[in-house]
């Protein structure tokens, strides 16, 4: 017994010295950031309002887990262009008005590219990015995509309606609204395009949208005022036309009051890549890298999806089966995305001019807040 007593003994100091002589595990590369991020203390983030995809626990969630670092929330509200408009405006400016970090629309991937508006990054789950999202020097990358679709408060609008073309009828007079202006939002802008595809355009050319939306405007049923939840709700404007996942949220946080119904139009299913990048002018470089490592773990990825967004690293997440059962109940039937079309950047962005350069001349409405 006293025998077998050492030999257990023994068995265990050799594995215990082991353990210790083993080299350390190598930190992770947020694990690196922090530190650095720390002595930068801030981060500034422009255009994250809370109910975008989930972006008030993102933001929340982020500062928890990496304590010391103080985060300046500038402009909820502005659009794609009014980011990049603060990033030039403020290459000089090393103060906490100087955005760190970019959340802009697809259509903005040549511009930042091009007028070199980006600092270069590729993060540490870089190659579960899809090749096609993202700029092979790590300019800017894919974060997440939705299709557009109506969200329609039933308290108001008694027939729901199922498809573009239903938009025109004259029941929805004072009754629709989009989620942006045109002249500035990308959400507006490619909900333009959607519109073309639904009526006889093409990738290629947003001109239909713009005469759908002309349209719209001649019947009266186009209210000339920024939709959002609040408007949503009150029924004020009862049509709101967004993405699907803002919808969605919407539906979510109002718990029926009112009832909101979410629908995927039948026609010119139209998918929108949004992506991130850090500004070239970032005064606190490091506080950037380290929020798009967290982006872009698989527990900022779930923080979206729970947005009802698609992140733009899903598939590997389904392969690997890290998406929590009631999570993936709540998304909408994979069925009801087979038809979305994925327009390039390239495309999106001569899009995005088009219909900002005639939008006022077609459509003759001003859209404001």
């Amino acid at each position: 017994m006293k025998v077998r007593i050492l030999v257990f003994a023994l068995i265990a100091f050799i594995a215990l010295l082991a353990g210790a002589c083993a080299p350390a595990a190598a930190p992770s590369a947020a694990d690196t950031l922090y530190g650095a991020a720390k002595t930068e203390a801030a981060l500034s983030t422009v255009a994250l309002p809370d109910d975008w995809l989930n972006y008030g626990e993102m933001k929340a969630t982020f500062l928890k887990k990496y304590p010391g670092i103080k985060h300046n929330d500038l402009d909820p509200q502005a659009g794609s262009q009014d980011e990049i408009n603060a990033v030039k405006a403020n290459k000089d400016n090393k103060g906490p008005q100087a955005p760190d970090v970019l959340d802009v629309g697809f259509a903005f991937a040549p511009t930042l590219k091009g007028e070199s508006l980006c600092l270069p990054y590729k993060v540490a789950t870089w190659d579960s990015i899809p090749a096609d999202l993202k700029d092979p020097d790590g300019c800017w990358y894919g974060d997440y995509y939705g299709v557009f679709s109506f969200a329609v408060n039933k308290t108001v609008v008694k027939n729901i309606p199922g498809d573009w073309a239903d938009l025109l009828k004259p029941e929805y007079k004072n009754s629709i609204a989009i989620d942006g202006d045109p002249l500035a939002s990308n959400q507006a802008q490619q909900s333009v395009y959607a519109a073309a595809l639904a009526n006889g355009g093409s990738l290629a050319d947003a001109t239909k949208g713009l005469d759908f939306f002309a349209q719209l405007a001649k019947a009266g049923n186009l209210v000339p005022v920024i939709g959002d939840q609040s408007k949503l709700a009150k029924g004020e404007t009862p049509i709101l036309i967004t993405w699907d996942y803002l919808a969605l949220g919407y539906k979510d946080i109002l718990k029926g009051n009112p009832d909101i119904e979410v629908v995927i139009p039948k026609s010119g299913v139209f998918g929108g890549v949004y992506i991130q990048a850090i500004s070239a002018y970032a005064p606190r470089p490091n506080a950037a890298k380290l929020w798009m490592e967290f982006l872009y773990s698989d527990e900022g990825q779930l923080i979206w999806l729970k947005g009802f967004g698609h992140p733009i690293r899903y598939n590997d997440l389904v392969k690997r089966n890290v998406i929590p059962a009631d999570l993936a109940k709540k998304l909408p039937a994979a069925e009801l995305y087979a038809k979305a079309v994925f327009p390039t950047g390239a495309q999106v962005s001569a899009a995005r001019k088009q219909v900002g350069d005639n939008w006022e001349k077609t459509v003759g409405v001003k859209i404001a807040k």
